[in-house]
C-alpha cells in the first residue's frame, strides 16, 4: 500500500525557519527518521521510504505554497495513491501554538495552499494534519506574521511539534486515520515559555 505525504511550504531561502513552511520541516523530520534523502524531481523534492510493509512518498512542492495542489495531483497520479492515501501537513493560524489537528476532509480556511489543492484535485475530501501557529499578530499584520522567522521563545518548543506531528504523520499510514485522531487530537506540547525576570534591562 501507497501513501502520499505532502509538506506545504515556499522553497526560496527566504522562506527557510517561517511559520509558514512548518510542513517543510516535519518532512525533513520524517526523512531522518526514516534515513531517506530528497531529490530533485518533477514539481517538488521527493524521498521515497519503506514503513512496517507500507510505501511512502514524501514531497516537499517547489511549485511555491499557492500552487500546491499542482504537485500533489501530480504525484498522487503518477503513483497512482488514492486520495484516502494522501496526507497533508501544514500551518494553521486557527489553532494554538503547541496543537495539531487531524481531519479526514474540510475547508481551507483561508489557506493558499489548501485552496489550490482542493481547486486542483476537485475535491476537500483528503486527510490533512493541521499545526497551530498562533495568531498573535495585530490588525493588518496576519501576512507578516505567517511569514515571518519563529521567535526564540517559540524555538524553544517547535523541536517537540515537530516530532509530534511527525508521529503523528507515520501513524496515519499504519494505524489508519481513526486510529490517528482519536490518538493525537487530543495531545498538545506544553509551551515552554521564556523567563526574562533575570535578564538585564
Amino acid at each position: 500500500m501507497k501513501f502520499l505525504i505532502a509538506g506545504l511550504g515556499n522553497m526560496d531561502p527566504e522562506y527557510f525557519g517561517t511559520r509558514h513552511n512548518i510542513g517543510f520541516e516535519v518532512l525533513d523530520q520524517l526523512a531522518e527518521r526514516l534515513g531517506v534523502g530528497f531529490k530533485v524531481s518533477s514539481l517538488a523534492h521527493v524521498a521515497e521510504a519503506n514503513y512496517k510493509g507500507k510505501k511512502l512518498i514524501l514531497i516537499k512542492p517547489s511549485t511555491y505554497m499557492n500552487l500546491s495542489g499542482k504537485a500533489i495531483k501530480y504525484w498522487l497520479d503518477k503513483e497512482k495513491i488514492e486520495l484516502p492515501n494522501c496526507f497533508v501537513i501544514l500551518d494553521d493560524l486557527n489553532l494554538d501554538f503547541g496543537s495539531i489537528r487531524i481531519r479526514p476532509e474540510g475547508s481551507d480556511g483561508g489557506h493558499n495552499g489548501l485552496k489550490d489543492i482542493q481547486e486542483k484535485l476537485a475535491s476537500n475530501k483528503y486527510p490533512r494534519l493541521r499545526i497551530g501557529i498562533g495568531n498573535q499578530f495585530s490588525k493588518g499584520k496576519q501576512v507578516d506574521y505567517v511569514l515571518g522567522k519563529w521567535t526564540e521563545s517559540e524555538l524553544r518548543n517547535l523541536t517537540e511539534i515537530i516530532k509530534l506531528s511527525a508521529d503523528a504523520s507515520l501513524s496515519f499510514c499504519f494505524a489508519g486515520l481513526t486510529n490517528t485522531m482519536n490518538s493525537y487530537n487530543s495531545k498538545k506540547i506544553e509551551i515552554q515559555k521564556t523567563d526574562n525576570s533575570n535578564l538585564k534591562q
